[in-house]
């Protein structure tokens, strides 16, 4: 399909003009052009240029499909393979039992909150955990974190590897088996650091070149098994006057990102803003991109307040119902809320003299 002729392609008349004049006589020349250069040597907008690089890509595609053979399975088959796919933690386990054990790969999860609520933090952490080792019940994974809100933090992502790390530890420690060992020479925090690639975008034609470019970089690290964007709403909010043509490329990102989850058998995780609370609870708080967007994530998962408790909302899922976990964020990273334990009353210990009341260690020194 790169080699087909810019005549051929479904194209305005006037683009496919312009592509010719500029001497693109195939759709690879316009693919290793890129939509900046494309739109600089041809004289069109930038739009214009990314809507030429998605026409090229789908009949790419669609080329692929024809040749390919159909697959062909039955149900079973397909729980099967979903059900030994692995899904990553995040060291939650309210919130893992929520998402059915994890974020699960394959689909397209989409976790939306108010400022501040945890959004970008739960993307870290899952960064992190999906390269737990196989024998410590992870993926051996890696991650590519595109950050469009400049909200990646370093130093957080280095506290939550070192409990992260420290946490396969303690597990080596009580069950001593000799792949546990192994597995720790290696996993480390410059080894978890190393296998987290970021990637910044300044704006939606940055986004979306990288997230079309993701088939190539992930033919070179087969091991990447989560890809988080954080957040998807911000570059389409801003200066964008044309909003079908905003609508158009949603759509087209979306499609890209499913067929990404598929192919490379990978989480895609999503953040997303929102933009008006009517009334009271998470069914209240609207995400922002309008309802046509509300269809492209499978998952989607709603961090909210209530008072100063963070809580999480299962709000849409093929497989779970709704359901709503507390959760807090540590200097470790997210994990269960503690519930405070029961202690007995004086007149409680009078009544059941026989029942130690609970000390701590210094206490019980």
């Amino acid at each position: 399909m790169e080699q087909r002729a810019v005549g051929s392609l479904p194209l305005a008349p006037g683009l496919r003009a312009k592509l010719l004049a500029a001497g693109f006589e195939t759709g690879r020349d316009a693919l290793e052009a890129g939509p900046c250069q494309l739109s600089k040597e041809t004289g069109i907008s930038k739009q214009e240029a990314l809507e030429v690089l998605q026409v090229i890509r789908r009949e790419q595609e669609g080329d692929r499909a024809e040749l390919a053979s159909v697959r062909k399975c039955t149900a079973l088959e397909l729980l099967e393979e979903e059900q030994t796919q692995g899904t990553i933690v995040t060291f939650c386990s309210a919130l893992d039992g929520l998402l059915g054990g994890g974020v699960q790969l394959t689909k397209l999860t989409e976790i939306c909150g108010p400022p501040g609520v945890g959004k970008t933090q739960l993307c870290m952490q899952l960064a992190v955990d999906v390269q737990i080792p196989e024998c410590f019940g992870g993926l051996a994974g890696e991650a590519i974190f595109i950050d469009t809100e400049g909200s990646f933090m370093v130093d957080r992502v280095a506290d939550m590897a070192s409990a992260c790390v420290q946490h396969c530890r303690l597990i080596a420690e009580l069950h001593p088996e000799e792949d546990h060992m192994t597995a720790l020479g290696t996993f480390s925090l410059e080894n978890i650091l190393s296998h987290i690639y970021y990637i910044r975008c300044h704006g939606y034609v940055e986004l979306l070149a990288e997230v079309y470019l993701l088939p190539d970089f992930l033919s070179e690290h087969s091991k990447v098994r989560l890809i988080v964007i954080d957040g998807i709403a911000f570059p389409f909010r801003h200066d964008f006057q044309d909003l079908s043509l905003r609508t158009r490329l949603l759509n087209g990102l979306a499609q890209q990102l499913i067929s990404i989850a598929n192919d490379h058998t990978a989480a895609v995780v999503l953040t997303n803003q929102m933009t008006t609370r009517i009334g009271h609870g998470p069914s209240s708080l609207v995400p922002a991109l309008g309802e046509s967007w509300g269809h492209a994530a499978t998952i989607r998962l709603i961090l909210h307040w209530d008072n100063k408790q963070r809580l999480a909302t299962l709000y849409k899922s093929p497989s779970h119902k709704e359901s709503t976990v507390p959760f807090c964020i540590t200097p470790h990273g997210f994990r269960d809320v503690q519930i405070p334990q029961p202690t007995l009353t004086p007149s409680e210990h009078e009544i059941n003299p026989r029942k130690r009341p609970r000390l701590s260690q210094e206490e019980q020194q």
